[in-house]
């Protein structure tokens, strides 16, 4: 496999990169999650200003036509960064049913707001009941006339407080746990009924939980295909969980290279602890695991580009390796950096809770080692 990166996908990685290191340092990060919205306007408006908010989007609907390899490289900035913005909330999980089942004029209403950075958007697509099971959706949608009937719960929305549009899946047709009978809606987070609860998360990010009671939404604002949103929602989630290892590996990097750079500082018994073996030992197996997922990483984002059979196959296994080193990395990070490892003050800290959440997104390394199990080779 040739992994090397054209023109423009360098160019890409290089301006998200030197952004990071002149304009998101640890202290404007921290900055922005001390706000009340954990959302600075001005720096999303400056992502969709620099074409970060259209690198997924087609040509035809106004974005540069990125695929997997465009979002593995600006994931793994993300992480690196420990940005807070919701480019996974907007543009790869809300942004990600629009672009697939969003008719034009529908388009025209949300997607382009969406890119142009005006329209903060939300995938309410999780139950307190369902776990990590997609097809479990409680959630009812009952026509009623032009309109559609819905009420429900949806829980840890990503980026549902500050959200003026909802992707919601509810059911309409089918018993709970049926894959078929799944109908995607667009939501204006405004409507009567709509009841959002906004809390922060313990990674400094925004969800909320969100309760539907008898709300009206017409029937233009149902995205895809009625009964059949099912497969949409899954290739939507496979997406974002690629998107969350890409951002997990850029963590795991930079809280090596980190924990490298304070053994060599660090002073105990006269000499800089980096000069321990046993210590030693440690980051050399840290910088395997580090190796070994990126290399699964980039397996797993050329299979997905060149949309080979086994590719959804290949994200569970990358999720379930970042799942299981990252937590090695994350800990052993926090271990050798001794009780400051864990304090606010030191971005050591925000690095493990990032990569703790990670781990649980969109399943965890235990679900996916399951799903790697029992997905066909060729699925």
């Amino acid at each position: 496999m040739d992994f090397s990166l054209n023109e423009e996908q360098s160019m890409l990685a290089d301006s998200i990169a030197r952004f990071i290191d002149t304009d998101y340092d640890f202290e404007t990060r921290q900055k922005i999650v001390a706000g009340d919205r954990s959302l600075s306007e001005n720096m999303w408006r400056t992502f969709a200003e620099l074409g970060w908010t259209a690198v997924p989007f087609s040509e035809e609907d106004g974005g540069l036509g990125g695929g997997p390899i465009e979002l593995m490289l600006m994931m793994e900035q993300f992480g690196r960064g420990l940005v807070v913005e919701p480019f996974l909330a907007n543009i790869v999980l809300a942004g990600g049913v629009l672009r697939r089942v969003a008719d034009s004029q529908q388009k025209a209403r949300w997607m382009g707001p969406l890119i142009e950075g005006e329209l903060q958007a939300a995938l309410a697509f999780a139950e307190p009941q369902a776990r990590f099971d997609l097809s479990d959706i409680a959630t009812t949608a009952v026509r009623e006339g032009d309109n559609y009937l819905l009420n429900g719960r949806k829980t840890m929305v990503l980026n549902g407080g500050a959200a003026s549009l909802l992707v919601v899946p509810a059911r309409t047709a089918g018993n709970q746990s049926e894959e078929s009978g799944i109908t995607l809606f667009a939501v204006p987070a405004e409507s009567s009924g709509v009841t959002v609860a906004a809390y922060p998360t313990v990674d400094s990010l925004q969800a909320a939980d969100i309760k539907l009671e008898n709300v009206a939404i017409a029937e233009d604002c149902v995205l895809g295909t009625v009964d059949e949103g099912y497969a949409t929602l899954c290739d939507v989630i496979n997406e974002a969980t690629l998107a969350v290892a890409a951002e997990a590996v850029g963590i795991m990097q930079t809280m090596h290279d980190k924990t490298v750079e304070y053994s060599k500082s660090r002073i105990q018994f006269g000499v800089p602890i980096g000069t321990f073996q046993a210590l030693q030992h440690r980051m050399v197996d840290t910088m395997t695991e580090c190796e070994q997922s990126r290399s699964l990483m980039y397996w797993c984002v050329m299979l997905n580009q060149a949309q080979d059979v086994s590719a959804r196959r290949t994200v569970s296994a990358l999720k379930y390796q970042v799942g299981t080193a990252g937590i090695k990395v994350a800990r052993e990070a926090v271990q050798i950096h001794g009780g400051m490892g864990v304090t606010w003050e030191l971005d050591i800290a925000h690095y493990f809770k990032r990569i703790t959440a990670i781990d649980l997104m969109f399943g965890n390394a235990d679900y996916h080692l399951d799903r790697f199990s029992d997905l066909p080779v060729n699925s």
